[in-house]
């Protein structure tokens, strides 16, 4: 339960950071621009992982989640809990902003959800090629074996902001189920149509990723492969 309660805080804090930012800042074209959103959605990463990150590891997303699961570093169980919390932290965070864009007179339009202009099949590979790469970073940096947990928060982060990069010119640059799906479903149209891309898309990066870490890093093994 624990876990649950710090990935609904961390995915908060993630979720209206990051769109806040986006928001408020005036999108990609605004004062804050694409560098900035990047490192919005980055630095709030690192800021959980060496905080909430304690308890849960700070995945704030279902796809690694999963990825985590699959690499049998989480049980059953606790991927229910960690995507309940990552859900339902990501559309508290998108009312919050809502609610505040509305009590400052602003339009309540745009809380930062994905859409894409290019084709299904082009958004489909953006999502899945950079969420591939963020979740494989993921696990190799807090593998046993491989990785460096003293670092791996503030890898992580830039990590996040890297592929921002490409992803927000392209789809908005999402990565993150959970993240999508709060703002879509507040804001309705395109962004509710286009969701599933949002939600499959990061799901199936997460899972190639998790089996290249186990089968070609090998993270999952217990000593180091010569």
């Amino acid at each position: 339960m624990k876990k649950g309660i710090a990935e609904f805080i961390g995915t908060y804090i993630l979720v209206f950071v990051g769109t806040g930012a986006a928001v408020l800042g005036g999108g990609a074209e605004g004062i804050v621009g694409i560098a900035g959103i990047a490192l919005a959605f980055g630095l709030t990463i690192v800021a959980a992982a060496y905080s909430i990150g304690t308890v849960s590891g700070a995945h704030l997303n279902p796809a690694v989640s999963i990825a985590m699961w699959m690499n049998k570093r989480i049980s059953v169980t606790e991927l229910v809990y960690y995507i309940i919390g990552q859900v339902v932290g990501a559309f508290a965070a998108s009312l919050t902003l809502s609610g505040l864009l509305d009590s400052a007179g602003k339009s309540v339009e745009n809380l930062g959800q994905n859409v894409f202009e290019m084709g299904t099949v082009g958004a489909l590979s953006v999502e899945i090629i950079l969420t591939f790469i963020f979740v494989l970073v993921i696990m190799t940096v807090t593998s046993q074996t491989k990785g460096n947990s003293s670092l791996a928060g503030l890898v992580i982060g830039l990590s996040l902001t890297l592929i921002h990069f490409v992803g927000i010119p392209l789809t908005g640059m999402s990565a993150n189920p959970a993240r999508s799906l709060a703002p879509a479903v507040l804001v309705g149209g395109q962004a509710l149509e286009q969701v599933w891309v949002f939600i499959v898309a990061p799901i199936v990066g997460g899972i190639l990723a998790a089996l290249v870490a186990k089968y070609l890093l090998n993270t999952e093994n217990d000593s180091v492969e010569a």
